[in-house]
Protein backbone atom coordinates (compact mmCIF):
# COMPACT_ATOMS: atom_id res chain seq x y z
CA UNK A 1 0.00 0.00 0.00
CA UNK A 2 1.44 3.27 -1.07
CA UNK A 3 1.73 6.07 1.45
CA UNK A 4 0.28 9.37 0.59
CA UNK A 5 2.10 12.64 1.01
CA UNK A 6 -0.08 13.51 3.94
CA UNK A 7 1.03 10.43 5.86
CA UNK A 8 4.64 11.10 5.03
CA UNK A 9 4.30 14.63 6.38
CA UNK A 10 2.71 13.34 9.58
CA UNK A 11 5.48 10.78 10.06
CA UNK A 12 8.16 13.44 9.53
CA UNK A 13 6.51 15.77 12.01
CA UNK A 14 6.22 12.93 14.55
CA UNK A 15 9.89 11.98 14.19
CA UNK A 16 10.98 15.61 14.37
CA UNK A 17 8.84 16.31 17.42
CA UNK A 18 10.08 13.13 19.16
CA UNK A 19 13.68 14.08 18.44
CA UNK A 20 13.13 17.57 19.83
CA UNK A 21 11.46 16.15 22.97
CA UNK A 22 14.32 13.66 23.43
CA UNK A 23 16.97 16.38 23.08
CA UNK A 24 15.15 18.67 25.48
CA UNK A 25 14.75 15.85 28.01
CA UNK A 26 18.40 14.89 27.73
CA UNK A 27 19.39 18.54 28.15
CA UNK A 28 17.15 19.03 31.17
CA UNK A 29 18.30 15.83 32.82
CA UNK A 30 21.92 16.61 32.04
CA UNK A 31 21.46 20.15 33.30
CA UNK A 32 19.96 18.78 36.50
CA UNK A 33 22.81 16.32 36.96
CA UNK A 34 25.41 18.92 35.98
CA UNK A 35 26.46 16.83 32.95
CA UNK A 36 27.10 19.88 30.80
CA UNK A 37 28.75 22.10 33.45
CA UNK A 38 32.28 22.04 34.78
CA UNK A 39 32.19 20.62 38.31
CA UNK A 40 34.52 19.70 41.14
CA UNK A 41 34.04 17.12 43.87
CA UNK A 42 33.98 17.57 47.63
CA UNK A 43 33.16 15.03 50.33
CA UNK A 44 31.80 14.83 53.84
CA UNK A 45 31.30 12.07 56.41
CA UNK A 46 28.04 11.34 58.22
CA UNK A 47 26.82 8.78 60.73
CA UNK A 48 23.31 8.71 59.24
CA UNK A 49 22.25 9.99 55.79
CA UNK A 50 18.49 9.71 56.60
CA UNK A 51 17.51 8.27 53.18
CA UNK A 52 19.76 10.48 51.02
CA UNK A 53 20.19 9.10 47.48
CA UNK A 54 22.40 9.71 44.48
CA UNK A 55 21.24 12.62 42.38
CA UNK A 56 19.69 14.53 45.27
CA UNK A 57 20.36 18.24 45.27
CA UNK A 58 23.16 20.01 47.09
CA UNK A 59 22.41 23.53 48.28
CA UNK A 60 24.63 26.30 49.56
CA UNK A 61 22.81 28.97 51.58
CA UNK A 62 19.53 27.84 49.94
CA UNK A 63 20.86 27.86 46.33
CA UNK A 64 21.17 24.66 44.24
CA UNK A 65 24.87 24.29 43.43
CA UNK A 66 25.22 20.57 42.63
CA UNK A 67 24.09 17.02 43.20
CA UNK A 68 25.04 14.01 45.26
CA UNK A 69 27.57 11.99 43.23
CA UNK A 70 28.02 8.91 45.37
CA UNK A 71 27.27 7.46 48.81
CA UNK A 72 29.90 5.07 50.18
CA UNK A 73 29.65 3.02 53.39
CA UNK A 74 33.05 3.31 55.07
CA UNK A 75 32.25 1.30 58.23
CA UNK A 76 29.36 0.64 60.60
CA UNK A 77 29.33 4.22 61.85
CA UNK A 78 30.76 6.33 58.98
CA UNK A 79 29.21 7.08 55.57
CA UNK A 80 31.04 9.10 52.90
CA UNK A 81 28.95 11.39 50.70
CA UNK A 82 30.60 12.69 47.51
CA UNK A 83 29.11 15.82 45.92
CA UNK A 84 29.48 17.35 42.45
CA UNK A 85 29.63 21.14 42.85
CA UNK A 86 29.49 23.72 40.07
CA UNK A 87 32.92 25.16 39.44
CA UNK A 88 31.67 28.74 39.47
CA UNK A 89 30.70 28.32 43.14
CA UNK A 90 34.26 27.44 44.18
CA UNK A 91 35.05 31.08 44.91
CA UNK A 92 32.29 31.21 47.57
CA UNK A 93 32.74 28.01 49.56
CA UNK A 94 35.49 27.92 52.22
CA UNK A 95 37.11 24.99 53.95
CA UNK A 96 35.34 25.70 57.25
CA UNK A 97 31.89 25.18 55.65
CA UNK A 98 29.60 22.63 57.30
CA UNK A 99 27.42 20.04 55.49
CA UNK A 100 24.07 18.90 56.91
CA UNK A 101 21.37 16.57 55.59
CA UNK A 102 17.79 17.85 55.52
CA UNK A 103 14.55 17.49 53.58
CA UNK A 104 13.28 19.58 50.73
CA UNK A 105 10.14 20.83 52.46
CA UNK A 106 8.03 18.75 54.83
CA UNK A 107 7.69 15.63 52.63
CA UNK A 108 10.26 16.33 49.88
CA UNK A 109 13.43 14.49 48.92
CA UNK A 110 16.48 14.58 51.15
CA UNK A 111 19.11 17.17 50.24
CA UNK A 112 22.56 18.22 51.42
CA UNK A 113 22.72 21.74 52.81
CA UNK A 114 26.11 23.45 53.02
CA UNK A 115 26.25 26.42 55.38
CA UNK A 116 29.17 28.87 55.67
CA UNK A 117 31.50 28.49 58.62
CA UNK A 118 32.43 31.21 61.10
CA UNK A 119 35.66 33.14 60.84
CA UNK A 120 38.18 33.48 58.01
CA UNK A 121 39.34 30.41 56.08
CA UNK A 122 40.85 29.34 52.76
CA UNK A 123 38.76 28.59 49.67
CA UNK A 124 37.84 24.97 49.07
CA UNK A 125 39.63 22.88 46.41
CA UNK A 126 38.71 19.85 44.37
CA UNK A 127 38.71 16.69 46.53
CA UNK A 128 38.57 18.48 49.90
CA UNK A 129 36.57 17.11 52.82
CA UNK A 130 34.37 19.46 54.84
CA UNK A 131 32.93 19.04 58.34
CA UNK A 132 29.46 17.59 58.81
CA UNK A 133 26.70 18.08 61.33
CA UNK A 134 24.03 15.43 61.90
CA UNK A 135 20.63 16.79 62.79
CA UNK A 136 18.31 14.94 65.11
CA UNK A 137 16.08 12.65 63.08
CA UNK A 138 12.44 11.80 63.58
CA UNK A 139 13.35 8.41 65.08
CA UNK A 140 15.61 10.06 67.62
CA UNK A 141 12.88 12.53 68.50
CA UNK A 142 10.32 9.72 68.92
CA UNK A 143 12.77 7.72 71.03
CA UNK A 144 13.47 10.71 73.22
CA UNK A 145 9.76 11.43 73.57
CA UNK A 146 9.13 7.81 74.52
CA UNK A 147 11.79 7.88 77.23
CA UNK A 148 10.50 11.26 78.43
CA UNK A 149 6.93 9.96 78.65
CA UNK A 150 8.07 6.92 80.64
CA UNK A 151 10.03 9.13 83.03
CA UNK A 152 7.04 11.45 83.35
CA UNK A 153 4.81 8.50 84.25
CA UNK A 154 7.28 7.29 86.89
CA UNK A 155 7.62 10.83 88.26
CA UNK A 156 3.84 11.25 88.38
CA UNK A 157 3.46 8.02 90.32
CA UNK A 158 6.15 9.05 92.81
CA UNK A 159 4.57 12.48 93.23
CA UNK A 160 1.22 10.82 93.86
CA UNK A 161 2.76 8.69 96.61
CA UNK A 162 4.44 11.73 98.16
CA UNK A 163 1.29 13.86 98.11
CA UNK A 164 -0.74 10.99 99.61
CA UNK A 165 1.78 10.59 102.44
CA UNK A 166 1.81 14.35 103.01
CA UNK A 167 -1.97 14.50 103.20
CA UNK A 168 -1.98 11.64 105.71
CA UNK A 169 0.49 13.56 107.92
CA UNK A 170 3.49 11.30 107.36
CA UNK A 171 6.97 12.78 107.41
CA UNK A 172 8.16 16.26 108.30
CA UNK A 173 6.34 18.03 105.46
CA UNK A 174 3.10 16.20 106.26
CA UNK A 175 3.49 17.18 109.91
CA UNK A 176 4.00 20.80 108.88
CA UNK A 177 0.91 20.72 106.69
CA UNK A 178 -1.37 19.18 109.32
CA UNK A 179 0.04 20.52 112.62
CA UNK A 180 -1.30 24.05 113.14
CA UNK A 181 0.71 24.56 116.34
CA UNK A 182 3.98 23.89 114.53
CA UNK A 183 2.89 26.23 111.76
CA UNK A 184 2.36 29.00 114.30
CA UNK A 185 5.78 28.25 115.80
CA UNK A 186 7.32 28.50 112.36
CA UNK A 187 5.61 31.80 111.74
CA UNK A 188 6.91 33.07 115.09
CA UNK A 189 10.43 31.86 114.22
CA UNK A 190 10.29 33.57 110.85
CA UNK A 191 9.13 36.78 112.52
CA UNK A 192 12.01 36.58 115.01
CA UNK A 193 14.44 35.99 112.17
CA UNK A 194 13.13 39.09 110.42
CA UNK A 195 13.57 41.14 113.58
CA UNK A 196 17.08 39.75 114.06
CA UNK A 197 17.97 40.56 110.46
CA UNK A 198 16.63 44.09 110.88
CA UNK A 199 18.71 44.52 114.05
CA UNK A 200 21.78 43.22 112.25
CA UNK A 201 21.12 45.63 109.39
CA UNK A 202 20.81 48.57 111.79
CA UNK A 203 24.02 47.55 113.56
CA UNK A 204 25.86 47.32 110.25
CA UNK A 205 24.55 50.75 109.23
CA UNK A 206 25.73 52.22 112.54
CA UNK A 207 29.14 50.63 112.10
CA UNK A 208 29.34 52.05 108.57
CA UNK A 209 28.45 55.49 109.93
CA UNK A 210 31.14 55.22 112.65
CA UNK A 211 33.74 54.11 110.12
CA UNK A 212 32.76 56.94 107.76
CA UNK A 213 33.06 59.47 110.59
CA UNK A 214 36.47 58.10 111.54
CA UNK A 215 37.63 58.41 107.94
CA UNK A 216 36.49 62.02 107.68
CA UNK A 217 37.22 63.21 111.27
CA UNK A 218 40.85 64.09 112.04
CA UNK A 219 40.18 65.44 115.55
CA UNK A 220 40.02 62.07 117.29
CA UNK A 221 43.09 59.93 117.90
CA UNK A 222 41.80 57.05 115.80
CA UNK A 223 40.76 59.38 112.99
CA UNK A 224 44.19 60.98 113.04
CA UNK A 225 45.82 57.54 112.89
CA UNK A 226 43.61 56.51 109.98
CA UNK A 227 43.98 59.72 107.96
CA UNK A 228 47.35 61.22 108.94
CA UNK A 229 50.04 59.31 107.09
CA UNK A 230 52.80 61.16 108.99
CA UNK A 231 51.41 60.04 112.35
CA UNK A 232 51.11 56.56 110.99
CA UNK A 233 54.78 56.56 110.02
CA UNK A 234 55.69 57.84 113.51
CA UNK A 235 53.65 55.09 115.12
CA UNK A 236 55.37 52.54 112.94
CA UNK A 237 58.74 53.96 114.03
CA UNK A 238 57.73 53.86 117.71
CA UNK A 239 56.56 50.27 117.39
CA UNK A 240 59.79 49.36 115.62
CA UNK A 241 61.86 51.01 118.39
CA UNK A 242 59.82 49.21 121.04
CA UNK A 243 60.44 45.93 119.32
CA UNK A 244 64.19 46.55 119.13
CA UNK A 245 64.23 47.68 122.79
CA UNK A 246 62.37 44.58 123.87
CA UNK A 247 64.87 42.43 122.01
CA UNK A 248 67.77 44.25 123.71
CA UNK A 249 66.13 43.90 127.14
CA UNK A 250 65.58 40.23 126.48
CA UNK A 251 69.28 39.88 125.57
CA UNK A 252 70.34 41.68 128.78
CA UNK A 253 68.07 39.47 130.87
CA UNK A 254 69.52 36.38 129.23
CA UNK A 255 73.03 37.61 130.06
CA UNK A 256 72.06 38.36 133.68
CA UNK A 257 70.47 34.94 134.01
CA UNK A 258 73.60 33.39 132.60
CA UNK A 259 75.82 35.28 135.08
CA UNK A 260 73.59 34.30 137.98
CA UNK A 261 73.69 30.68 136.90
CA UNK A 262 77.47 30.86 136.65
CA UNK A 263 77.68 32.42 140.12
CA UNK A 264 75.41 29.78 141.58
CA UNK A 265 77.23 26.89 139.95
CA UNK A 266 80.85 28.20 140.22
CA UNK A 267 83.34 27.71 143.10
CA UNK A 268 84.44 31.33 143.46
CA UNK A 269 84.47 33.66 146.43
CA UNK A 270 80.77 34.34 146.23
CA UNK A 271 80.01 30.62 146.42
CA UNK A 272 82.27 30.28 149.51
CA UNK A 273 80.82 33.38 151.16
CA UNK A 274 77.22 32.30 150.55
CA UNK A 275 77.46 28.55 151.09
CA UNK A 276 80.58 27.89 153.27
CA UNK A 277 79.54 28.64 156.90
CA UNK A 278 83.04 27.84 158.25
CA UNK A 279 84.54 30.50 156.04
CA UNK A 280 81.94 32.98 157.24
CA UNK A 281 82.72 32.24 160.86
CA UNK A 282 86.45 32.54 160.13
CA UNK A 283 85.91 35.91 158.47
CA UNK A 284 83.91 37.11 161.48
CA UNK A 285 86.67 35.98 163.89
CA UNK A 286 89.31 37.70 161.78
CA UNK A 287 87.34 40.94 161.73
CA UNK A 288 86.90 40.76 165.49
CA UNK A 289 90.66 40.25 165.96
CA UNK A 290 91.42 43.17 163.65
CA UNK A 291 89.05 45.42 165.61
CA UNK A 292 90.58 44.33 168.94
CA UNK A 293 94.12 44.87 167.62
CA UNK A 294 93.21 48.31 166.36
CA UNK A 295 91.83 49.29 169.76
CA UNK A 296 94.98 48.07 171.54
CA UNK A 297 97.16 49.91 169.01
CA UNK A 298 95.27 53.13 169.75
CA UNK A 299 95.81 52.62 173.49
CA UNK A 300 99.54 52.07 172.92
CA UNK A 301 99.76 55.24 170.88
CA UNK A 302 98.09 57.24 173.67
CA UNK A 303 100.55 55.76 176.14
CA UNK A 304 103.48 56.76 173.96
CA UNK A 305 102.17 60.34 173.74
CA UNK A 306 102.33 60.62 177.53
CA UNK A 307 105.74 58.96 177.86
CA UNK A 308 108.48 61.53 178.69
CA UNK A 309 110.76 59.99 176.01
CA UNK A 310 108.33 60.63 173.16
CA UNK A 311 106.42 63.61 174.56
CA UNK A 312 108.66 66.18 172.85
CA UNK A 313 108.32 64.51 169.52
CA UNK A 314 104.55 64.54 169.64
CA UNK A 315 104.44 68.20 170.77
CA UNK A 316 106.73 69.12 167.88
CA UNK A 317 104.30 67.44 165.50
CA UNK A 318 101.40 69.36 167.01
CA UNK A 319 103.19 72.71 166.60
CA UNK A 320 103.97 71.94 162.93
CA UNK A 321 100.33 71.04 162.33
CA UNK A 322 99.17 74.31 163.91
CA UNK A 323 101.61 76.38 161.74
CA UNK A 324 100.43 74.70 158.57
CA UNK A 325 96.84 75.32 159.58
CA UNK A 326 97.55 79.05 160.13
CA UNK A 327 99.29 79.29 156.74
CA UNK A 328 96.35 77.69 155.01
CA UNK A 329 93.93 80.08 156.70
Amino acid sequence: MKRTNKQKIRLGLFVTLGTIIFVVAVYLIGQRQNMFNKTFTISSYFQNVNGLQRGNNVRYSGIDIGTVKDIIMINDSTIQVDMNIQEKIITHIKKNAIATIGSDGLVGNMIVNIVPGKGPSELINNGDVIESYSKIGADDILSTLSVGSENAAILTADLLKITSAMLEGEGTVGLLLNDTIMAQDLKRSVRNLKLASQGATNTINELNAIISSLKTNDETVLGMILNDTLSGEKLKLVVSNLESSSREIETVLDNVNGIMNDIKTSEGAYNYIVKDTALVNSLRSTLDNINEGTAKFNENMEALKHNFLFRGYFKKLERQAKREERKNN
